[in-house]
């Protein structure tokens, strides 16, 4: 009798373990419409640009608005070799418009919060742009 007592608390105790692991929730959450893909860097720079950075505002893909355009800014910073990430962290000088750049310093402390991989990505998106 104890052996069968044993046996069936053994079991009750393995069911209950088995339903327990069964109701596990995933730990991974997105938002509505994210992807589990990882963004490129491209697409990353894509959305800050428009999003957080409101780059977009002063800079559009193929006309000056305020600033110069992106096609503009990354044929500039190809030819004159420069550094995009490098200007957006405010250490380096301005080399597409410098009579504009009193206009965009008033932005810098947002590039210089960014991560290195938003930066990257600003400077991507931007070249994904040249023609």
């Amino acid at each position: 009798m104890k052996k069968v007592l044993f046996l069936f608390g053994v079991l009750a105790f393995m069911s209950c373990k088995k339903e327990a692991t069964e109701n596990v929730q995933p730990t991974e959450t997105y938002s509505e419409g994210e992807s589990a893909e990882a963004k490129t860097p491209e697409a990353l720079g894509k959305d800050i640009f428009e999003g957080k950075g409101n780059c977009i505002s002063c800079h559009q893909v193929d006309q000056k608005v305020i600033g110069p355009s992106i096609q503009e800014i990354a044929k500039t910073y190809k030819d004159k070799k420069g550094n995009i990430v490098t200007f957006l962290k405010g250490n380096a000088e301005p080399i597409v418009d410098p009579s504009q750049f009193p206009v965009m310093k008033t932005n810098i402390p947002i590039t210089q919060a960014m991560s290195d991989e938003e930066l990257k990505g600003l400077e991507s998106y931007i070249y994904s742009n040249l023609k």
